[in-house]
């Protein structure tokens, strides 16, 4: 054998398990399950900086290394070996495996300081060490101990395969295979320090998932750690200059018209970008942008969204699997759109109350009747109903939000669409379209599939869960992004036009919205049942990745986003 063997198939061999993933078992089954399973991942400065650390052992040698029995052989180091052991089901890439005739050395390089314990090193890392010695036993070599090299001490600790330490790593093994098998991920760690450094923490969302489990009235706030960052530093980049191109130099995107350029944008600050009618994209800035999971929004040029264009998306196929079975229950996929309606319609009553002028006390009670109802709703026609009538008696009042001297000249009538008759709906349809578009992004980020809903039924071409979740958050983002630019003068009359019956923004109007509404997704909210303070972009993954929770069984109950 030598150290060329790459076999990508044997990685992703169910009866094989890799070292390094018992590794992440004993230090958090939930994680090795999030990897292993669900195949999550996510970088992170540990991360990075281990990959680099990494760098010089990850560099494959070209050299034999066949046991062959012969005692005067000489002495290899040999770089980034891929071994197997069929028989006891594991598989490894050792960093350094360091040879003289038959007896091996495996030596594994880990990025930090030498641990101040008893045994100069954590159980994770002899486990791993210990499976990497099973395999190379496995083929052929005698192998009794091994090493692990601490980077940032520059010190070799040695690590012996006694009994104790190989009952213990095949123990984790078989407990490792028996998780795997349940198909339910493990609860996670329970106000566990692990989970500050923890690459995954985003997806895993341990003190949310935990609270969630243990209580059933999501209505009570209360305080969990908030472990995520606050804001996306990211950008959704927009290209509405028609007849633009988009290109790349390097590694930043180029926008261009007429070979004068417009824009640049760096792609490690990109997550995604959205192209308006008549703008080109090259095929090397589109499989670069596949590579790095960076999906592209297509739009008509009046704003309608249309498509993604994204790579092999998220291949969490136990997610989706469970998706379709809960879309085909129609008494689960009726307590799903309960709460969707529900927190629509608490929404819709906060804005008003907040925002009329003078809003009549029977239309108040009357969506808070109707959102109780929503909760109580037999069937979905009944549901659908429900959430009809609130959204007339909502609208009814709509404009009494539109206030001062920049409000009045602005006539809302009721709510109407393809094609809005007013600029107050022109303005209310192309922000409930980017809404469609970014959660459609988020659900596939998630590893949904955004056309399969349980309140919105399928429609060809419809992204009927992201319709679903963006229901709570139409008032919260789209409607009070319209209250925004017209009672705060950003946007005029001459900000749009007329064709025919219907009306639209111009390019410049178009413009202003874009950036009242990133500017409305950046802004920082109080999660109503964790406590933290996050955007309302990091509000929309969290409860993307809290419907996953709720649809893979690991809480009883979605949790509806209301602001007080």
């Amino acid at each position: 054998m030598t150290s060329e063997f790459h076999n990508e198939d044997l990685m992703d061999n169910p009866y094989l398990v890799p070292a390094r993933m018992l590794n992440e078992f004993v230090y958090c089954p939930r994680l090795a399950y999030l990897e292993w399973v669900q195949k999550e991942f996510k970088d992170s400065v540990d991360t990075l900086e281990g990959r680099f650390r990494h760098q010089r052992v990850d560099e494959p040698d070209n050299q034999s290394i066949e046991p062959d029995g012969d005692e005067h052989q000489e002495q290899l180091s040999v770089r980034s070996v891929m071994l197997s052991a069929p028989s006891v089901g594991l598989i490894a890439r050792i960093d350094l495996l360091e040879t003289d005739g038959d007896m091996a050395i495996p030596v594994d390089y880990k990025k930090g300081k030498v641990p101040d314990n008893p045994q100069k090193s954590w159980e994770p890392e002899r486990i791993q060490l210990c499976a990497q010695g099973l395999i190379l036993r496995e083929n052929g070599f005698m192998t009794d101990a091994g090493v692990i090299y601490y980077v940032a001490s520059k010190t070799r600790i040695t690590i012996l395969f006694d009994d104790e330490l190989i009952a213990a790593t095949l123990n984790m093994l078989s407990e490792f295979r028996r998780v795997v098998s349940c198909g339910l991920a493990p609860p996670p760690l329970a106000d566990s320090p692990k989970c500050i450094r923890c690459s995954l923490v985003g997806i895993c969302l341990p003190d949310e998932v935990h609270l969630l489990s243990q209580v059933e009235d999501t209505e009570d706030t209360a305080e969990v750690r908030r472990l995520v960052p606050a804001r996306d530093d990211n950008l959704d980049v927009y290209v509405q200059e028609q007849g633009a191109t988009v290109g790349k130099h390097g590694e930043v995107l180029v926008i261009r018209k007429s070979q004068e350029i417009i824009q640049q944008v760096r792609m490690l600050e990109v997550s995604q970008l959205s192209l308006y009618g008549n703008v080109q994209i090259t095929a090397q800035v589109l499989r670069e942008l596949l590579d790095r999971g960076i999906p592209v929004c297509h739009f008509s040029y009046g704003g309608w969204f249309s498509g993604i264009t994204h790579g092999m998306t998220h291949k969490n196929v136990q997610l989706r699997q469970k998706q379709f079975g809960v879309a085909a229950d129609a008494g689960k996929s009726l307590q799903l759109a309960r709460n969707f309606v529900f927190g629509k319609i608490k929404n819709c009553r906060t804005l008003l109350r907040r925002n009329h002028v003078d809003a009549p006390s029977q239309t108040l009670q009357a969506l808070n009747k109707l959102a109780q109802d929503s909760r109580e709703a037999k069937d979905a026609q009944t549901l659908l109903g429900i959430e009809g009538a609130a959204a007339r008696a909502y609208f009814g009042q709509f404009e009494g939000m539109l206030k001062g001297s920049y409000g009045q000249h602005f006539d809302f009538n009721t709510r109407n669409r393809r094609p809005p008759t007013d600029e107050v709906n022109a303005l209310l349809s192309m922000l409930y379209s980017l809404l469609a578009k970014d959660f459609s992004v988020m659900l596939l980020t998630v590893g949904f599939d955004p056309y399969l809903g349980f309140f919105h039924r399928p429609r060809y071409g419809r992204p009927a869960l992201a319709l679903d979740l963006i229901e709570e958050f139409r008032p919260l983002i789209g409607d009070s992004v319209v209250l925004t630019l017209i009672n705060g003068g950003e946007i005029q009359k001459d900000d749009f036009i007329r064709q025919g019956m219907a009306v639209a923004l111009t390019p410049r109007g178009r413009k202003k919205l874009i950036v009242a509404y990133e500017r409305r997704l950046d802004s920082l909210v109080t999660h109503p049942v964790f406590g933290y303070s996050i955007s309302y972009r990091r509000v929309f993954e969290v409860q993307a990745r809290l419907l996953a929770r709720q649809i893979m069984g690991e809480i009883p109950l979605y949790p509806v986003f209301l602001t007080r």
